[in-house]
Order: C-alpha cells, then structure tokens, then sequence
C-alpha cells in the first residue's frame, strides 16, 4: 500500500486532499475511520494487524436505553452515581443519550447483537435496569470488531498501515500536522494530514496483573503529553473484580454479566461475603466490589471464587460460551466449579484532556476512546459504557476534524518535546515497573507506598523500547496524580485518607508536570483560533 504524505500548513486545517492521520484501530479508531472517509482520505495507522486492542476482548456489551421501561435520563443517574461526583454531567449525558443511535448505527454494519431486532437486554453492576445489549452471549467485542475491521478494509478512501508504531505528533506554529512512524523493520517515516486522531487504548500494561492485551501500553496519551497535551483523571484506574485467577497475561475476564446472571462471591471458607448486608452485593460498582475481593484475599491468603453452581448449568454454558471455553482451557467447569478470580487493572479514566468532540487542548490534535478523558466516567466507569463512549467520540470528531478550526478548547498547552532517544530495554524492565505499580497504585493505595513506587521506577534508567517509554512515562503521572489527590473516590482509594474530601470534587488535569483543577459539570472554555 502507497503511503501518503502531504505538505504542512501554518493554518493546522488541511486541504480537502490531505488524509486526516488516524492511529489506533479499535472501536473508536474504526468508526471514525469510517465516518471521516465519507468526505475526506483517511490514514490509518496501527501498531499491530486491524481490529486489535481492547475491544476484541470485550466481553461486557454497549449499554443502551431502548428498553420500555428505561429512559436515557435512568442510564444518566447511574452513570453519575458510579462517577462519585466527578462525572462531567454534559459528557456523560452525551454518552447515555448515544446508546439508541449506537446499537442502531452498529447493527446497520453488519453486528449481529443476540436476540435480533430489538436485541436483548442484560443486567451488569449499577445498572438499575436491564440495558446491555452482547454478541454471542460474552463476546460483544469480537462480533462488534468483525463487522467493522471488514468495512475498513473495504474502503477505497482508507489507507491502511499495519505493523506501524507511531513514535512522534510533530507541531508547527502549535497545531498538531502529522505523525512520525516507525514500522517493524526499524524504519521511519513522517506522515502529515489535517488532522491527528489518537485511537490507542489505555494503560492496563502498566500492571502486572491486567485484562487488557499486551499493545495496552499507552501510546497515544504519552504521545499527546509529548506534544504537549493536556492530561487529566491520571489516578483513575479501574480494577476489575473478576479476572480469572491463573498464571497468563493477560488476565482472561469473567464478565460483570457473569454475576448479573446469578453468580455469587465466596471466600476460601465458603461464605458469600457480598450479599449486601453491608451494603455491598456482588452487583455494586466495581470499585466497591474489586476492593471488598481484594481484602478477602489478603485476609485469607487464598483467591475468592464466584460461584454458579445454584444455576442451571446447561444455561450458564449457553448463555457464556466464550467464558465457559476459557475455563474449560484452564481445567474448570463454569458452571459446575469455583472459579478463582482476583482484581486486575482493567479500564483507565483518566487520558488526554478532552472534550466530547474529541479536541485535545493542542489544536489539530484529536483523542478518542480509552486514551481520553471526557469526564463521561468521572472517577468510576459504569460497566459498558465505554464501547459506547468511544462511539460517540468517533461520530463527533469525525465532524471535527473536517470543519475549519475557528475555536478550540481554552486547557493549558505544554511545550512539545523531542522524540525519545530509544534504546533496548533490560530483560526485566517492565516486570520491575509493574510490580512497583502494583504495590503503589493497585486497588489500595497509601502515601507511603506511592513514594516508595515513585523510588523504585526512578531507578528504572536504562533506555526503554517505545512501548516501555510510554509506560513508564505514564507510571510517573499516575504515581503523581495519586498522591496529589489526598482523599478516597471512585476506583482510587487511599488507605491513609479513607474517605472523600469536598475540597477535592474536582477533576485534575495535568500539563508539564503541574496539576490544575477542573470543575465539574461545566462545559470546556474555548478560546478563538486567531
């Protein structure tokens, strides 16, 4: 395939035949891939082969109000109440009203959700009405994936460029104009276009123990503070209360649906310890589940088990073939077995600062999906929004990126950076930056055990690889942002400072190093483009 390449412009808007660059190929990559290729040539960049990244391995389904009995304004009051006051109210209002339009647009391209039309609907954590729609029971992600990686390579206004690593977003006179690459043979190549999409994912490699696959490892948000993009929510990292526990990476999922169906949480000794006694069921949120595991394990030395034994077995096989496969592949029986399961890091809040449209706080450059921070989530997500979120983004920046750029968002920019200087990385390096993370940012967090993390990555000096370099960069911001944010909220708990501090309901947003505040509930200043 021919790469394109096209000239800079001080104006950072683009003639209508240069590409707009987009790198990242999952759900919010694809999708805006798509809508932008109706009007305008699209690169697309992706460090492994199309359709990769997280949304293959999503279990969990797209959350959507289109039962009778729901209402975009239900799904709102659960998405904000799983947010723990941090939930930008415009931007996770956005993402509710998205969800008909969402199941609508996906299934016009070919994804066959269960249950036909209208599909079926199913209960996860939080949700106080059955409202996920899946694809085959637990592979959401794989039918959603298949339908649109076969329209991507089916479009003649797509380039494609797989096995590429995107190792710069180059400036001129501020505005984002282009990307410099790398492809697997250790050549570079610099490409411009009108605009930069960055579609990369989150952070999960940070994390020894993760659901999310091995190309996780932050690119695009490293690569959008190095162009001097804001960052925001850095200490938001959502665990997962079920992965499976075994010795692989990563961590295969047991889906919330899993317990939405009946599953039950018991200790090493048998009992069920979430029945909501205190409060707490096996359907809270994540954050309240993954912690209350997490202690019972420490406390009994031995991994908690979800338990489906009380339900019919051949209906739990049915209705989870994907997860009943995976056990099976580890000498288990769902349906008939305890299934040990531990926390895992498993979906990042935080990101590039952006707004719903995409826009980072560097104009030209755009971030959408997992690798921004909307505020959608504020500081938990509720349980399959997030393909949803990354949907929406695609569609509103797909508008963006092809309108004239007469205004864009007021956030601080930072000074862009030079390319990291690579080398190879020691043969424990990332092993040794997990498990500092792990210990000092995990799903309890104390002061004490954040510098003593922030110690032990500083001695991390050897050059890295890209995928390291990003890491560990990010590593250092998230140890920040969770020491800087002196109380407990949402998925970041501090043992030292157990309960939420009013002074800090507020995002906190990140550029150059120095923190700033971020209201909630308000919408981005914009500042002209003259």
């Amino acid at each position: 395939m021919r790469l394109r390449q096209s000239n800079n412009n001080s104006a950072g808007v683009g003639t209508p035949d240069e590409p707009v660059l987009v790198c990242g190929s999952g759900i919010a990559g694809c999708l805006a891939a798509l809508r932008i290729a109706s009007r305008s040539p699209v690169v697309m960049v992706t460090k492994r082969a199309l359709g990769g990244g997280s949304t293959l391995h999503a279990q969990g389904g797209i959350a959507a109000a289109i039962g009778p009995a729901d209402s975009v304004e239900a799904h709102l009051r659960d998405t904000i109440a799983a947010g723990a006051g941090l939930c930008d109210h415009d931007a996770a209002e956005a993402v509710c009203a998205h969800g008909p339009a969402c199941v609508r647009d996906l299934m016009e391209l070919g994804v066959l959700f269960d249950g036909g039309d209208p599909p079926a609907l199913g209960l996860e954590a939080a949700h106080g009405a059955p409202r996920i729609v899946h694809v085959d029971g637990d592979a959401t992600g794989r039918g959603v994936m298949a339908a649109l990686t076969a329209a991507v390579r089916a479009h003649a206004n797509i380039e494609l460029l797989e096995g590429m690593t995107v190792g710069a977003v180059t400036r001129l006179d501020g505005v984002a104009t282009g990307v410099e690459c790398i492809d697997g043979a250790g050549r570079r190549c610099s490409m411009n276009g009108r605009a930069v999409v960055l579609a990369t994912g989150g952070i999960g490699q940070l994390f020894p123990f993760t659901t999310n696959p091995a190309d996780a490892t932050g690119d695009g948000i490293a690569l959008a503070a190095r162009a001097g993009a804001a960052l925001a929510d850095m200490e938001m990292v959502q665990f997962h209360p079920t992965a499976l526990a075994v010795d692989s990476s990563p961590l295969p999922l047991i889906s919330e649906a899993v317990r939405g169906a009946g599953a039950v949480l018991r200790d090493a000794t048998g009992v069920r310890f979430l029945d909501g006694s205190d409060g707490v069921s096996e359907l809270s949120p994540r954050d309240q589940v993954a912690r209350a595991i997490y202690r019972r394990t420490l406390e009994s030395g031995a991994p908690v088990s979800l338990d489906l034994r009380h339900l019919d077995g051949d209906e739990v096989r049915a209705r989870f073939p994907g997860i009943s496969a995976i056990c099976r592949e580890n000498g288990l029986d769902l349906a008939r077995d305890l299934i040990p399961i531990t926390p895992a890091a498993h979906y990042f809040m935080g990101g590039v600062l952006t707004d719903t449209r995409g826009r980072s706080s560097v104009p030209g450059l755009f971030a959408i999906g997992e690798c921004a921070s909307t505020g959608a989530h504020g500081a938990n997500r509720l349980a399959s929004n997030s393909l949803l979120e990354g949907a929406l983004m695609a569609e509103l920046a797909a508008e963006e990126t092809l309108r004239p750029r007469d205004a864009w968002p007021a956030w601080p920019v930072g000074t862009a950076r030079e390319p990291l200087a690579l080398g190879p990385a020691a043969p424990d390096w990332r092993d040794r930056l997990g498990t500092a993370m792990w210990s000092g940012a995990g799903v309890e967090r104390s002061r004490s055990d954040l510098a003593e993390a922030s110690r032990r990555i500083a001695t991390l000096v050897p050059p890295p690889d890209a995928e390291a370099a990003n890491l560990l960069e990010l590593g250092e911001v998230v140890l920040e942002a969770a020491a800087h944010r002196d109380e407990s909220r949402g998925a970041h708990f501090r043992l030292d400072r157990p309960s939420a501090d009013p002074a800090f309901a507020h995002r906190i947003g990140w550029c150059d190093g120095t923190p700033f505040d971020l209201p909630v509930g308000t919408l981005a200043p914009i500042r002209s483009a003259a």
